[in-house]
């Protein structure tokens, strides 16, 4: 065991020596795009509360009022499938399915539902294509599968055609993996161009939404949500714009009873708090009527990439994740620092999770945020 213990202490120490050791950070979310850590409120770009629902009080008020008579469980206490089948699930699945008019089906997390999705879907003799920037749970879910995965450069839709056509003449069945919008660079897949693929080679096109439902789409559901009869898999999470906890995937009505039978992380898990699932159904009940938010959202992004470009800073994308690449850790580290001194809570972000000689401040926006923030980030960045 000392051996142990020396070995992992070694390996803490490389990453304190290249900046890129991790720590936990309690942050409490506040009203009016603010959080605050260790005892200082900060104009908050750490979270993903796109849309400023998780610190909506008068939202949340409305939820606990209309609840206060009959309080939610605050526990499943079993999986879907023995005995943690709530109402409240039930609820919020038919809930989705209204909305998108395609079968729906509510997972812990989005995390949950992309280490099983792929893997309860693939054989053996399949082949899966994944955009090379999807997150690391997709990554995760590819390595359970048992077939072969290749991953295509970032939005290199040629490549993947290419892919695409050698595994159809192997006679393999193909499935294209792909974020809409991904979570570091912040720009957005070519949904049209990834169906015209999947058609053409009969293959299965699974897109994961979570940084897009909420804020793109017809009533904010998603880049996806007027291709439901043509993407075979939407996955989407309640975790961000939505500010709960939580995912479900949009799919057909066979697709949605295989992955009840076949997935291991919704079979083996307990379910989702009800009082969670609740919550989730009456903030997506109301996303029609967040179109101002999105609208706010959306222009606070161009005037955020418009600052960090005049800093001199490259940025990427066109959404609500504004990244600005600093390049190496130490300096990424020093810049972040310098942002909090100011009163903004951002944090760098360093490999592996982006590429080597890519680490950034990583702006996540809220619509929540006062109408000056580009201009107190292009100040902080002078």
């Amino acid at each position: 065991m000392d051996g142990f213990i020396e070995k992992i202490s070694d390996e803490l120490a490389r990453l304190k020596s290249s900046g890129q050791f991790r720590t936990l950070r309690q942050t409490a979310v506040l009203s009016g795009g603010r959080a605050e850590l260790d005892g200082r409120v900060y104009l908050n770009f750490s979270g993903n509360d796109y849309l400023g629902v998780a610190g909506d009080v008068e939202l949340r008020r409305e939820f606990y009022r209309r609840y206060a008579d009959d309080l939610p469980l605050p526990a499943a206490t079993g999986s879907r499938l023995l005995g943690g089948d709530t109402p409240a699930h039930e609820q919020l699945e038919a809930t989705i399915s209204r909305l998108y008019g395609a079968s729906a089906l509510v997972f812990n997390s989005g995390y949950h539902a992309n280490i099983g999705i792929l893997p309860a879907l693939t054989g053996r003799d399949d082949a899966v294509f994944s955009d090379k920037l999807n997150h690391a749970s997709i990554i995760d879910g590819l390595r359970l599968c048992e077939c072969k995965f290749r991953r295509y450069p970032h939005l290199d839709y040629d490549r993947l055609e290419a892919m695409l056509d050698e595994a159809w003449k192997e006679g393999r069945r193909s499935f294209i993996v792909s974020e809409s919008v991904f979570s570091m660079d912040g720009d957005t897949a070519d949904i049209p161009r990834l169906i015209e693929l999947k058609k053409r080679y009969h293959a299965v096109l699974v897109i994961d939404e979570a940084h897009s439902v909420g804020v793109r789409g017809r009533d904010g559901l998603g880049m996806c949500a007027g291709f439901t009869d043509d993407v075979d898999v939407i996955v989407g999470t309640f975790g961000k714009a939505f500010g709960s906890a939580g995912a479900y995937c949009v799919t057909s009505p066979p697709l949605r009873d295989y992955l009840i039978n076949f997935m291991r992380p919704f079979i083996f898990s307990t379910a989702l708090p009800p009082v969670v699932a609740l919550w989730s159904d009456f903030v997506l009940n109301r996303t029609a009527d967040f179109a101002a938010r999105r609208r706010r959202l959306a222009a606070m992004g161009g005037r955020v990439r418009a600052a960090v470009a005049a800093a001199g800073l490259r940025t990427l994308g066109d959404s609500q994740i504004v990244p600005a690449i600093v390049g190496e850790n130490a300096p990424a580290l020093a810049l972040a620092e310098k942002m909090r001194a100011a009163g903004l809570l951002v944090f760098a972000v360093r490999p592996p999770t982006v590429p080597a000689g890519s680490s950034r401040l990583r702006f996540s926006l809220s619509a929540a945020l006062p109408e000056e923030t580009p201009e107190l980030i292009a100040e902080a960045l002078k």
